[in-house]
């Protein structure tokens, strides 16, 4: 519910069929209306002027034009929140880039259960959806972090290479760590990651980080170790901690129950470096619903570990980095486009 009355949703996507999917799941939910539908983004333009809505759903591939280009025109005019609907394909991290609050991947619809994790999930996030700060391209440039050398040492002293830093995001969080990792040096030390995001989609967004930031990026597996210049990111569907091995940390990766409703969980990662890792750790919560990852960062901070919570005006979705900021967990708030020097600053030991 929204203020007292349902959520008011617009579907969009050219398959009449999934249409059907789409209204017959979604409506199903008392808290959800669905307002219209529309089978391509200009029917849609006008029905958004009809209807009103607090959310759109919104296909990435379809006629006449596709949904990232929508969204592109769209967002400028009409903030609206948007969540992508897609086949597995790293199209949707370009959705996200104009502005899209999340996305969700298509189902099988031969196949019950699919169908129904599909719909399941997709309610969730039109909840959390309708509660997000939308920004387009223009107002996410204020937020973009700006670019530094590929290394950095300078007047303040060399970074150094025996700290770990750990990260956790969720809504709006595949952006705010691109605008993150892309404005930190190749020199950076090793970098931990827990992103709420699905299987497969993983993997993509590791190989997109590899390929746009001076950072060394890949999707964590069990053995790898934590090192200078290298950013790992938890699989969409595994736990991750660090172990001690030495004077090195050592990945590893495991399935589990959820932990504040997700898997992987950023409370077990920081968990983990607040045992293994004490005042040589850095910790960063990044936009998010919800409260994961604040309790974890709360005993890195015990532990002597220095912390940083986004602010509110740079969130998509003021959440994690709120309840961890309630609950002391937070050493300095910063806005995106800041936490990129804090962060190297923090690795030089200032």
């Amino acid at each position: 519910m929204i203020n007292g009355r349902k959520i008011r949703v617009l579907i969009i996507d050219d398959s009449p069929l999934f249409r059907q999917v789409l209204m017959k799941g979604l409506s199903a939910d008392p808290n959800i209306e669905i307002v219209e539908t529309a089978s391509d983004p200009f029917e849609a333009r006008d029905k958004i002027l009809e209807t009103e809505p607090d959310v759109l759903t919104c296909d990435i591939e379809m006629p006449k034009m596709n949904g990232i280009e929508f969204v592109r025109r769209l967002l400028p005019q009409y903030p609206l929140p948007v969540i992508m609907v897609s086949t597995v394909s790293s199209a949707v991290f370009d959705a996200m880039s104009v502005g899209a609050v999340d996305f969700v991947t298509k189902p099988d619809v031969s196949v019950h259960k699919s169908v129904e994790a599909f719909i399941f999930e997709l309610r969730a996030k039109i909840k959390v959806a309708v509660h997000t700060r939308v920004k387009h391209d223009d107002t996410r440039a204020e937020n973009k972090a700006s670019d530094v050398p590929a290394t950095s040492t300078g007047l303040f002293g060399k970074l150094n290479p025996s700290y770990i830093i750990a990260m956790g995001a969720s809504t709006g969080g595949t952006e705010a760590l691109f605008n993150v990792i892309k404005a930190l040096p190749s020199n950076m030390p090793g970098i931990v990651v827990v992103q709420h995001i699905p299987p497969v989609f993983s993997r993509m967004f590791a190989e997109r980080l590899n390929a746009q930031t001076n950072l060394n990026v890949k999707e964590a597996q069990t053995g790898d170790y934590v090192e200078q210049g290298k950013v790992i990111i938890a699989p969409g569907d595994r736990h991750i901690r660090v172990k001690k091995i030495g004077d090195k940390y050592r990945v590893e990766c495991f399935e589990g129950e959820k932990v504040n409703g997700h898997c992987p969980s950023v409370d077990v990662l920081f968990d983990s470096v607040a045992k293994e890792a004490g005042n040589h750790a850095i910790g960063l919560i990044l936009t998010g619903m919800g409260y994961d990852g604040a309790k974890g960062l709360l005993a890195m901070k015990k532990a002597g570990a220095r912390t940083v919570g986004q602010d509110e005006s740079s969130c998509v979705v003021y959440g994690m980095p709120k309840v961890a900021y309630d609950i002391g967990a937070v050493d300095k708030q910063a806005s995106l486009a800041t936490i990129p020097q804090l962060l190297i600053g923090m690795s030089k030991g200032r």
